[in-house]
Formats: structure tokens, sequence, C-alpha cells
């Protein structure tokens, strides 16, 4: 026989649960907070997360602890964020595969629902680069070039990153013949470009920018951001250059596990908000080729929703998958 519980009662009960939430909302932050880094140190996702780790601090009142947890292109530290207690006090800092991997990977170890956007930090601008001596100078003439005979050669971080849906966008796009080839760090394929194993690749703006004004090693001939980078404004944009669907970016944001307080996201989001307008925090960004973004919960939401909606459009359009 099935009990039945008075609607009254349970009306009470969830009026204690709002309001111990709320309680514990208000109470937040009280210890430490922890962001998960699910790549190494001193790339462009580490340099972002300590910027927006420092502005923070100084909002919230507590310090906030920058935690690598770098494997599995990203989903050691995702997943390990995704399983955490949703209480306000562990939080991933999420990139664009935290969107891509559950969508080309089979046993993705979390689901979209599993981890909730919080906010945006900033992105570093993607830098098509070939090497010094390419004879190829701008976008345009590297991807006409590339549909006549056998293609060209296109170094990745590996399938889902952000330079294989560079490459993907062009080919499915754009009828370029750009050929995949994965290396283990963007640094390998950096590396592999300079040394003309391949033709090009897309770099983070903080890995290409140094080769580019002092080595002279790379010649670049796009970013691929909305809009050109303030420490270097010469290089033009993809979009200016006709390629109005390449628009992507190493981007750093902040996912929370599913379940945490809405009041708490909010109070994070305002806090990484005010750190992408603090001149102390943002002047250092832009010297690195990095742009502060900031925004509220809502306006990140909106991104990664289009974002998800966008790269699943590239999945399936070039059959991409892990294997």
């Amino acid at each position: 026989m099935r009990l039945r519980v008075p609607r009254s009662f349970r009306i009470f009960v969830l009026t204690v649960a709002a309001f111990c939430g709320s309680v514990f909302a208000q109470a937040w932050p009280s210890k430490p907070i922890k962001f998960i880094v699910p790549f190494a140190a001193g790339g462009a996702n580490d340099l972002m997360a300590r910027a927006a780790a420092e502005g923070a601090s100084k909002v919230l009142g507590q310090p906030v602890v920058i935690d690598n947890k770098p494997g599995a292109g990203g989903n050691l530290g995702s997943a390990l964020v995704a399983k955490s207690a949703p209480d306000g006090y562990t939080f991933l800092i999420s990139a664009a595969g935290v969107i891509s991997n559950p969508l080309i990977k089979k046993n993705n170890p979390y689901k979209d629902s599993d981890l909730v956007p919080v906010a945006m930090i900033a992105v570093s601008p993607s830098v098509v680069v070939v090497s010094a001596q390419s004879p190829h100078h701008n976008l345009k003439d590297f991807v006409e070039a590339s549909k006549h005979g056998q293609g060209f050669h296109f170094a990745t971080a590996g399938s889902g990153s952000t330079p294989h849906f560079v490459a993907e966008m062009l080919n499915t796009r754009y009828g370029a013949k750009l050929i995949p080839v994965p290396y283990k760090s963007g640094s390998e394929g950096a590396s592999a470009v300079m040394g003309g194993q391949v033709a090009a690749t897309s770099e983070a703006s903080i890995v290409a920018l140094p080769h580019l004004k002092e080595g002279g090693k790379f010649k670049a001939l796009a970013t691929t951001w909305t809009r050109r980078m303030t420490v270097a404004p010469e290089l033009a944009t993809a979009v200016e250059q006709g390629f109005s669907e390449l628009q992507i970016a190493h981007w750093a944001g902040l996912h929370a596990p599913a379940g945490m307080p809405p009041d708490i996201m909010d109070k994070m989001a305002a806090a990484i908000d005010a750190a992408m307008k603090n001149p102390a925090v943002t002047d250092r960004l832009k010297t690195m080729g990095i742009e502060p973004v900031g925004g509220s919960r809502a306006s990140f939401n909106e991104f990664v929703n289009a974002e998800r909606a966008r790269l699943a459009t590239i999945v399936k359009a070039s059959g991409m998958t892990d294997e």
C-alpha cells in the first residue's frame, strides 16, 4: 500500500530545502575554492585560469587554488569535476573539448548534462601558420593551392582539437584539401611546421606570436576569431579574408558540476566578470595575445549552446571520430 504524503507537508519540505539552499549560498564562500585545469601548466588554458583565479579571489575574499589535472585531451580533469560535489568549491576551467569530446568520443566519461556553464573567462585566438619559407602569404592563397594535387598535411593536437576543427571547417565549408596529422600536443605540431614535415597548423596566439614576432619561424595566414587581436592588430582575421564560417579560438570558461545552487554560480560569474574588467589582470593577458571576455552566466550558456550546435555540424560533415 502506497503511503500518501499530505500536499502541505511536501510544500513544507520544499520550502525548507529552498531556504537552506539560499542560506548556504549566502554564506558561500567560507573556504578556499579549487579550479581544476584539465591541461598542463603553462598553456593558454592554464594562463587564463590563473588570471581568473587571481581576480576572482580578490572579489570573493577567499583563495582560489589552481589544480592541474592533464590527460586524455582534457577529459581527466573534466570527469573529475563532473563527479565532484556541487557545493561551490570545485570548478572546471573548461575549453572547447568540454563541448567537442562528448560529440566525437564513443565512451566519453561524462555527459553534457554533468557539467553546467558558469562563466566565460577569455579567448586565445587561433592563428593559422605556415613556415617562414612557405610561398603562401594569406589564407585564401593557401586554401586554393591545397585543392590541387594530393593536398596539404595540417598538424593537429589530436582528434577534436581546435586545429582539427580549423582543418575540417576549411575542408567541409570551403573545399580545401587538408589532411589532418595528429601530434601529441600543439607544440609538437608547431615544431613540425617549422621543420617542414607538414604544411601548416593552427595554434593558440600565445604559442604562435613569439615565433612570429621574435624568431621569425612562422608566417601567419589568418587569425580565426571574430576580431583582430589587441597585441597584433596587423594580423587579418579569416572572416576578413572571406572565410565567414571560420570562427574558433582556444577559449577558457568555467563549468560547475550539475546541481550547484544557481546563487553560487551567479556570484562566481560576477566575480569572473569583474576580474576580466580589472586592468591589472586584463592588460597582462592582452600582452600575451589573450582577449578577456567575462560576461554573465546567461551569455556563457548561449555561447556554449551555439558552439555545440555549430561544432556538431562539422563533426557530422567531416565524419570526425576519436578512432
